[in-house]
C-alpha cells in the first residue's frame, strides 16, 4: 500500500506543481515539462505496482450488473477524454471533460472493485480530479469554451473511443482483469 499511495501522492504533485508553485515551475522553463513527464510515469508505475501488490479488506465484490453499468461508464470516460482533445460539442459544454472522464473512471471502477486498495487508488483519482478543478477554475475563473471542430470531429471521437476502449478491455484481459464479467 505505500507504493500506491506514495504513486498517487507523485501523480497529484506533478499535475498541481504549476498552481502550488508557480514560480519554481516557471524557472525550470522547458526542462520542467520533461521532470514532470518523467515523475508521471514513475507514479503510474508506482501505483500500478502498489496496486497489484496492495491488500486489504474486501467489502463488495463483482456481479453482472455492476459490470454492465462499469463498462456502460467507462464508455463515457473514455468518451470524455477523446472530446477534451477533439473539442467535440461536448467540450464545448463542459470546462473540464478529461478530468469528469477521470471521476467517471473512478467512481465505475468502485462500483466492481469494493476492497481498501481500490478506495486508495480509484478513489484518491477522483479526489485529485476534483481539486485540480476547484484549482483551475480558482486560478482561470472566466472559462471561454473551445470552438467546436465540426461533425467530422465528433464521428471521431466517437470511433476512437470504441477502438481506445477496445484496447484498454484487451490490457485489462492480458492482465488478468475479466472485463466483461
Amino acid at each position: 500500500m505505500p507504493l500506491l499511495i506514495l504513486g498517487l501522492l507523485i501523480w497529484a504533485g506533478a499535475h498541481m506543481f504549476k498552481r502550488l508553485a508557480p514560480g519554481p515551475r516557471a524557472a525550470m522553463g522547458e526542462r520542467g515539462k520533461a521532470v514532470v513527464t518523467v515523475a508521471l510515469l514513475v507514479s503510474l508505475g508506482l501505483m500500478v505496482i502498489g496496486y497489484r501488490g496492495a491488500e486489504g479488506a474486501v467489502f463488495w465484490g463483482r456481479s453482472p450488473a455492476l459490470v454492465g453499468i462499469n463498462n456502460l461508464l467507462m464508455l463515457v470516460s473514455v468518451y470524455l477524454f477523446a472530446a477534451a482533445g477533439m473539442k467535440t460539442a461536448v467540450a464545448q459544454r463542459m470546462r473540464h471533460p478529461m478530468l469528469t472522464g477521470v471521476i467517471v473512471w473512478a467512481v465505475a471502477h468502485l462500483l466492481v472493485n469494493g476492497d481498501v486498495p481500490s478506495f486508495v487508488l480509484f478513489g484518491g483519482m477522483a479526489v485529485w480530479a476534483v481539486l485540480e478543478m476547484a484549482m483551475i477554475n480558482r486560478a482561470q475563473p472566466g472559462w471561454v469554451p473551445p470552438r467546436g471542430k465540426g461533425a467530422k470531429m465528433e464521428v471521431m471521437a466517437a470511433v476512437g473511443t470504441l477502438l481506445v476502449y477496445g484496447a484498454i478491455a484487451g490490457a485489462h484481459i492480458a492482465l488478468g482483469y475479466p472485463t466483461f464479467g
